[in-house]
């Protein structure tokens, strides 16, 4: 589940130049497979410009960096988040730019869409039973990231590919579930919590993904204990509240048996399955609530709103039907059995949260073993996009007014207006194609089925996730409790390679692309993977969409941005530009 930035950043502005909307042509795989010649980056840019149109008062062209600038700057001796500073080693991989985020704190501010939805969450759960905790510092251990919640070791998100370090032991936190020991721990008289904060992942570069974004994670637990002391199973007085929680009119689709012994499993060394089954009952109703009331708000805004002020016809339906949602089988390392709802919306079946039992391992290290209970974790982004009809996650970084005016003084109980578009500038695009280093692990694929796929289809659409290795994870030894087991165990990382520019991860180039891009990169996109039949070296094609929702880009402009991107990848990651 997951779900933008640098709104502050000076840029260049132009009303009346136009924008280049024509992409460099891609290479074909084909001819380029009898090609050898590398083109230099700023002869691919000006190809590009010489086919737009330019006028007299054109803007001043990106600015070109000299090629110490296009090597990754190394880090500094330390870096300050908040008031604590902390050191730095060859694992930091923090951008400066994104050390800004932090003190946005976008689901605090008064009228944006985040902190609308986040209110309308927590309308749902009421405040004498779910402490809420804001401001948790967004640095956190490894420890907390990973261990205490039962990932593997192996896990692809402790890779520095996908997730932001400060140093070989310290993290951006890739999740608001790292905070779920501590929460727990320091719970007082509630038995549930919410916890909403801004999180971080080196990600895709499209609508809907930027690398900090915010979540609310949510849990509510029972104590066997005081359900003895009253006579009772714990189930019943877990059942007992089940039937307080209110009624709701939408379509559930919920076919799954509550465990599966091979894909959600029941933690039978801690748990019954009449336990397990009443905590899904709360969680699944709880959560229905929880989202029929924020989508009904949606519903009602976009069915109040003018014809002309909505994104799409879909947005707005002439009668308000039935809410439809269906509970799907999921898998998280820190709950067991876990599960997924999703939305029917606009004509398409939406992923809103994820949710399960609380692993007891985990409950263990916060000081809770004699309790059970569920937790859920949710996008803030990507449910406000939904129920506000907002197009590009960007727009929630924007200074812009004509944002915010158009949320100001809604109260979280009223109708969702669909946000109103304000501007509809053109998209540029570019192509990018290199050859990968041959000393590239990603160069020599250990996948046979896909090598012989790439080689026999010149053209080969190819899924990128199936050819990508990642980079390693840093070698630490940390003592803890797997949340499914009761004994200490101590886990070693498997490996200690250092992080090399021969292995090159999809989100390796997407950090070069966000960093050089000025913030009016709207979308990164993998096109093509071609093996050259005779030489066997590797080459990726990449799309580059660029649009700013603010003004018109100039093809100069555009340009020089890619001209900057293009040396950054040959500089930084050894390729060869086609």
């Amino acid at each position: 589940m997951r779900l933008w930035l640098r709104a502050w950043q000076t840029r260049y502005s132009s009303t009346s130049s136009t924008s280049s909307t024509s992409s460099t042509s891609s290479t074909s795989s084909a001819s380029s497979a009898s090609s050898t010649s590398s083109t230099s980056s700023t002869s691919s840019a000006s190809s590009a410009s010489s086919a737009s149109s330019t006028t007299a008062d054109a803007p001043p062209a990106a600015k070109a960096y000299s090629r110490r600038q296009r090597q990754p700057p190394p880090p500094p001796p330390s870096v300050t988040i908040g008031q604590q500073t902390y050191e730095t080693d060859e694992w930091t991989n923090v951008p400066q730019w994104l050390l800004e985020a932090p003190h946005r704190k976008l689901y605090l501010q008064q009228n944006h869409p985040l902190s609308i939805t986040r209110q309308i969450i927590e309308s749902r759960f009421p405040m004498t039973e779910y402490q809420t905790h804001y401001g948790l510092s967004p640095v956190v251990s490894v420890a907390q990231n990973f261990d205490l919640l039962g990932f593997p070791p192996d896990h692809p998100g402790r890779s520095r590919s996908d997730t932001y370090y400060i140093n070989r032991t310290t993290v951006l936190r890739t999740h608001t579930s790292a905070h779920q020991v501590e929460t727990i721990r320091s719970t007082g008289a509630t038995d549930g919590l919410l916890i909403c904060a801004d999180v971080y992942r080196r990600d895709a570069i499209d609508r809907s993904h930027y690398p900090v974004f915010h979540q609310m994670e949510g849990v509510r637990l029972w104590d066997r204990g005081k359900a003895r002391e009253a006579d009772l199973a714990v189930e019943d007085v877990i059942q007992e509240d089940v039937r307080k929680l209110p009624m709701h009119a939408a379509r559930v689709q919920d076919a799954s048996p509550i465990v599966d012994p091979a894909t959600n499993p029941l933690q039978a060394d801690h748990h019954t399955l009449a336990e397990v089954g009443a905590v899904a009952a709360h969680l699944k109703r709880k959560l229905e609530d929880v989202v029929v009331y924020l989508f009904s708000r949606a519903q009602l805004g976009a069915a109040l709103a003018p014809a002309k002020t909505t994104t799409t016809a879909s947005s707005r339906p002439a009668v308000l039907q039935p809410l439809r949602m269906r509970w799907i089988p999921a898998y998280f390392p820190f709950t067991s059995p876990s599960w997924e709802l999703e939305v029917f919306w606009e004509e398409d079946w939406l992923e809103v949260l994820g949710c399960g039992v609380v692993k007891h391992g985990l409950l263990q290290q916060a000081g809770a073993e004699h309790k059970i209970g569920w937790a859920f974790g949710l996008g803030l982004e990507r449910l406000a996009m939904l129920l506000f009809s907002i197009p590009d996650i960007r727009i929630f970084w924007t200074g812009d007014r004509r944002f915010m005016d158009q949320f100001a003084g809604l109260h979280f109980t009223a109708p969702i207006p669909p946000f109103v578009p304000y501007s509809r500038q053109p998209a540029a695009s570019r192509d990018v194609t290199f050859w990968l280093p041959e000393s590239s692990p990603t160069n020599v694929d250990t996948n046979e089925e896909v090598n012989a796929e790439m080689i026999a289809n010149t053209t080969a659409d190819i899924n990128p996730d199936t050819i990508t290795i990642t980079t390693p994870t840093p070698t630490n030894i940390h003592t803890t409790v797997a949340p499914d087991s009761t004994t200490t165990t101590t886990t070693t990382f498997t490996t200690d390679i250092k992080p090399s520019a021969a292995s090159i991860h999809e989100n390796d180039v997407m950090e070069i692309v966000r960093e050089l891009g000025d913030g009016v990169v709207e979308d990164v996109r993998r096109v093509d993977v071609f093996r050259h039949p005779v030489s066997a070296r590797l080459s990726h094609s990449y799309r580059i969409t660029y649009r700013s929702s603010e003004r018109t880009l100039h093809s100069t402009y555009v340009n020089g941005l890619q001209a900057n991107i293009e040396a950054a990848l040959v500089a930084r990651l050894g390729v060869a530009i086609r």
